[in-house]
């Protein structure tokens, strides 16, 4: 057997050799199917959440927006949300907004010569419905409503939907990477790298583009991590972004020559971090440049180097035919014609300006003045003696320690030692007195008091005023909220719940009389029809049978003789309150009570219906003082009309089936909650934002005003407003007789 299997081993020989010796037919060159083709482009554009962000905000720019706002959730995996306040997009143009190539910045090859917008190809969009879930809704000037469409591989899912929209274009995508798993598991396990990159583009679009204001939060938080205003300064908006501390430590830099022209701000010797912050835009694009960077670093570490790691923010306006933007997928990258001479006439400016600022050096002085026989002295007991005996004084108990208490920070370093106090300068006491008397006057104008029946109410304000409450809203610190309608605040050793309702309420009902004729007004994007807001409010009245003619008689001739009568105190509310009705009928304005902050335009039924039902046209003072109650109703922080998405108001939200038209039976359904369990999204997301906006307005507009402004009233210690729910002093009584 040995011998025969060595015998067809030598004759297989020849026989494999051969075949080794035939050449192999080449593979088969194939066209790639187009949506493969295309999901491989959306992969080089679309490379990270983060690059989703900068193409949605540079068409936001495109849309001539003047706020942009950004929320994400869980980095922007889950939800990406661009929301801006610009042209909107056309109706018409809605069926291939997200197709590969559509786009209205240029026609032919040769406009990429001298293009000057951010986005140019028609990629940006088309690449990202290609890796998610794209929802467009979208209002331009003139539309009654706006329109909602959603979007798969660049293609429109269903016809546009009409809806309610504010004034420009909202872009929401939803599961990036949903359908390419290696991609999105490299992202989930490095998810939270991705959204610190997100508020770092914002800030450097914030303090280039600064007549615009920005904003970006985490799905769901109350606090904004990016949130800045339009200016006309460049360095305040780099310290509204990047502190205080990098704003003062930054010099101007210009530089002009022929065919470019440069200007910004570095970091001077007494800035220190421990890496470089290079914010450059070229022709208003956010861009990178490697050889830029490294040229001035090189003149830092040279010249500097203790501060060898700068902050440098630098715009370079460029002849159009002099940059190649179209050379990297995302943009990131431009070419320039003279790069060399660029970097080098810039370089040798930082150097000279750094050389020169190199000469003197600031420093922090703070002059400290200790008590002599007292090892430790707070700023509360600065004002008193030193003990004379013992030499030693004695420290506060425990229970007196708070240290969330605003005025006694107690724990902190600063809190045991007594800053010595400037000189009695007169001249640098009134400068400082007129400063804040500018302020106040700003912000509560004396003129409000003109006519007596407002004084007479501002004054009744002041009288009836509780000392021991003001005393709690101007020293407070606001904790959260314990439920829809009251929060958590501190004061001293003191924990109380307050009604944010109505506390709101009687905030806004006194600025509306220390405001009164000097308002800034709210531009309704659509005129509102009063007769129909009328009808609307009182549809929503108990009572009436929304089915019955006769119900509907009554209502529309009380919505006609309502009408009639606004109309006619159509001057006067225009004047006092900024409530603007044009000569047909429709509400156009409404006041701004407090900054950043503007009303559930839900409530504005009622509030019409209130105007034209409980106001006392003949007393001035009681007109007066009715409008404004009107107006602090309208204005109160109530809940959203949306049910909470928590708890049992998850119910609301899930998605049921009415099944053969029976009304009886889609509500035994929700009573039973024996719906499927799954949710309506695009409602609950809504929900989600209202409450969310909510909370937000309370911590960040409400508590804030109510320090400065609020004169509680004495009946607020009664009715429930305040209520005491726990007492340091008291809980350590309890743990001592433990």
């Amino acid at each position: 057997m040995e011998i025969e299997e060595a015998i067809n081993e030598v004759e297989m020989e020849p026989i494999a050799a051969a075949a080794a010796a035939i050449p192999k037919e080449p593979p088969k060159i194939k066209r790639l199917e187009e949506s493969v083709v295309n999901r491989i482009a959306a992969g080089e554009v679309i490379q990270r959440p983060v690059s989703a962000v900068k193409e949605l905000i540079e068409n936001s720019l495109d849309a001539n927006s003047t706020s942009i706002s950004v929320v994400v959730k869980d980095s922007g995996l889950k939800l990406i949300q661009v929301s801006d306040d610009g042209h909107g997009i056309r109706y018409e143009d809605l069926p291939i907004l997200c197709e590969r190539h559509t786009t209205s910045k240029l026609s032919k090859f040769e406009d990429l010569q001298t293009i000057s917008s951010m986005g140019f190809r028609g990629e940006a969009l088309a690449s990202m419905t290609y890796v998610g879930h794209v929802t467009v809704t979208t209002i331009t000037d003139g539309q009654l409503y706006g329109y909602r469409a959603t979007y798969r591989d660049g293609l429109m899912v269903d016809e546009p939907k009409p809806c309610a929209a504010v004034k420009g274009t909202q872009i929401m995508i939803e599961n990036l990477f949903y359908n390419m798993a290696a991609r999105r598991k490299t992202l989930e396990n490095s998810s939270a790298d991705d959204y610190p990159k997100i508020v770092d583009l914002i800030s450097r679009f914030a303090i280039h583009h600064i007549n615009v204001s920005f904003s970006c939060r985490k799905h769901g938080a109350g606090r904004a991590d990016v949130y800045s205003l339009a200016t006309c300064s460049r360095i305040d908006s780099i310290r509204s972004v990047y502190g205080v501390s990098v704003a003062r430590n930054l010099m101007k830099i210009e530089v002009s020559d022929t065919g470019f022209k440069m200007d910004g701000f570095i970091s001077d010797s007494n800035y220190i971090a421990k890496k470089i912050t290079m914010v450059l835009f070229i022709n208003d694009r956010l861009v990178d440049c490697s050889a830029l960077k490294r040229a001035i670093e090189i003149v830092y570490t040279a010249t500097l180097p203790k501060a060898s790691k700068p902050f440098i923010y630098m715009s370079i306006v460029l002849p159009p035919q002099h940059v190649d933007v179209n050379v990297h997928p995302t943009k990131r990258e431009v070419s320039l014609m003279n790069q060399e001479f660029i970097i080098e006439k810039i370089q040798s400016v930082v150097e000279s300006k750094l050389r020169s600022s190199n000469e003197s050096r600031r420093f922090q002085e703070q002059t400290m003045d200790f008590c002599s026989s007292s090892p430790v002295a707070t700023i509360k007991d600065s004002s008193k003696d030193c003990p004379s005996s013992s030499g030693i004084k004695s420290q506060k108990a425990p229970h007196k320690m708070v240290r969330t208490d605003t005025l006694d920070p107690s724990g902190r370093l600063h809190a045991y030692m007594q800053m010595k106090p400037p000189s009695n300068s007169e001249r640098g006491g009134s400068c400082l007195s007129s400063v804040r008397s500018s302020i106040r006057q700003r912000r509560n104008p004396s003129e409000t008091a003109d006519l007596t029946s407002i004084q007479e109410l501002v004054n009744e304000i002041e009288i009836d005023c509780h000392p021991g409450l003001l005393d709690v809203v101007r020293h407070c610190t606001y904790i959260g909220m314990a439920d829809e309608v009251f929060a958590l605040i501190q004061h001293n050793t003191h924990l109380y719940l307050v009604n944010v309702i109505n506390l709101s309420k009687e905030l806004m009902y006194q600025q509306v009389l220390r405001r009164f004729a000097h308002f800034n007004a709210i531009q309704l994007s659509e005129p509102a029809s009063l007769p129909e807001l009328i009808m609307l409010a009182l549809k929503e009245e108990e009572g009436l049978d929304p089915q019955g003619n006769e119900s509907n008689e009554l209502r529309g001739k009380i919505a006609e003789m309502n009408t009639e009568l606004l109309k006619e105190k159509a001057e006067m509310l225009g004047e006092y309150f900024s409530v603007y009705i044009d000569s047909n009928g429709n509400l156009s304005r409404l006041p701004v009570i407090l900054d950043q902050y503007t009303p559930d335009m839900d409530r504005i039924p009622e509030f019409i219906l209130c105007l034209g039902n409980d106001v006392d046209w003949e007393d001035e003072k009681v007109c007066f003082q009715t409008i404004a109650a009107a107006l602090g109703n309208l204005y109160a922080m109530h809940p959203p009309l949306l049910p909470k998405p928590s708890g049992d108001g998850l119910k609301f939200y899930r998605k049921r089936m009415l099944s053969s038209g029976s009304v009886g039976t889609y509500m035994e359904n929700i009573e039973n909650d024996t719906a499927e369990s799954e949710f309506e999204a695009e409602l609950l997301l809504e929900a989600e934002n209202a409450w969310a906006q909510r909370e937000w307005s309370i911590q960040h507009v409400l508590f804030p005003s109510l320090r400065l402004f609020s004169k509680p009233p004495a009946s607020m210690a009664k009715n429930g407003t305040f209520v005491q729910v726990a007492s340091l002093e008291k809980l350590y009584r309890i743990f001592e007789r433990c």
